[in-house]
């Protein structure tokens, strides 16, 4: 997926709401790869919190009626320092990257591509998806690793059942189970249901974050004697330092996605499909990416050669008139 937001300016309209233990961080629509686009809600980043953990992203997307919207329609783009997680509630999507991966992602499982110093890949619902339903994650890779070199895994993820509650786990460990796939940072994603008037304690490593995204239901977190509930669309914000979280459902079955990791503690540059560390390198990653696309797919440069015949690659914006500023936890 690519990032159609190039306007630091932009990030206003989304804002947190806080509360005592939970500071809860609310939506803003976003048309995916233009005007007439697909929306997806994004809450991260914006200005008020950029990360959680290391997770620098977060689109949600659907239920979506793939023949109203067109469904996801994303050509070649490029991506630096960086992973991309992909988890689908309802349809399905054809990745194919330059590293040579090519897969379908359907429910229950995840793709996971990291970018290291740079890849290049593309996006499309399938012709036989109707209903498209998701969400696409991003985090972060730290210095020693951001140079390093890309590669692209999938996984039909193992499920914890508990009483009244699932515990679908993509990556990392969670509710006893532990992903096979390897993020190369501490990263943990999970996709949680709970049935009607049901709850769960759900053990946590306290020297990660975590933020819990509600597709459905309105759940309640509930932290010592503190309750928050979550509406759906709202991803919740957990601190470092907790051992345990309490998970309720109301009237109506709730599903949402839990990302944890440590705080990243690094300042990062992002801009269009790119994580760096200074705006020098932002430019340089553009004017790479602008020189590969056109000597054509087979090139062989910063972000990896593609195969002749697909869709035209989708062209960097321009940059803004600003230097694009650093942002941290």
């Amino acid at each position: 997926m690519t990032n159609t937001e190039i306007d630091p300016a932009e990030y206003e309209c989304a804002h947190v709401r806080c509360a005592e233990t939970v500071d809860i961080v609310t939506a803003r629509e976003v048309p995916l790869g233009g005007p007439r686009a697909m929306l997806v809600r994004r809450t991260l980043p914006q200005r008020k919190r950029s990360l959680i953990g290391p997770w620098c992203f977060v689109d949600h997307f659907g239920p979506d009626e793939v023949s109203r919207t067109g469904g996801m329609r994303v050509p070649r783009h490029p991506h630096t320092g960086l992973a991309t997680v992909t988890l689908l509630f309802d349809g399905q999507i054809d990745h194919l990257d330059s590293g040579g991966f090519a897969n379908t992602v359907r429910p229950g499982e995840v793709n996971l591509m990291i970018a290291g110093a740079g890849v290049s890949h593309s996006e499309f619902s399938t012709a036989s998806t109707s209903t498209l339903h998701g969400v696409q994650l991003w985090y972060a890779l730290p210095e020693e690793l951001r140079h390093g070199q890309e590669g692209s895994q999938h996984h039909v993820s193992e499920v914890a059942r508990l009483d009244g509650a699932q515990v679908r786990v993509h990556l990392g460990s969670l509710a006893g189970l532990t992903s096979p796939i390897d993020t190369r940072v501490p990263a943990t994603a999970a996709e949680i249901t709970i049935e009607p008037g049901h709850g769960f304690d759900l053990d946590l490593d306290p020297a990660d974050e975590h933020g819990l995204l509600v597709d459905s239901g309105t759940p309640t977190i509930v932290v010592g004697d503190h309750r928050q509930s979550v509406a759906p669309t709202e991803l919740a914000h957990l601190p470092e330092g907790r051992a345990s979280v309490r998970l309720e459902a109301g009237e109506e079955p709730v599903r949402a996605v839990l990302v944890g990791g440590r705080p990243f503690g690094e300042e990062i540059v992002m801009w269009w499909n790119f994580v760096g560390r200074t705006h020098e390198e932002i430019v340089d990653f553009r004017e790479a990416w602008q020189s590969e696309i056109a000597a054509g797919p087979g090139t062989v440069g910063r972000f990896g050669p593609f195969p002749a015949g697909e869709p035209d690659p989708l062209p960097a914006p321009p940059l803004p008139r600003a230097r694009i500023k650093p942002r941290r936890q």
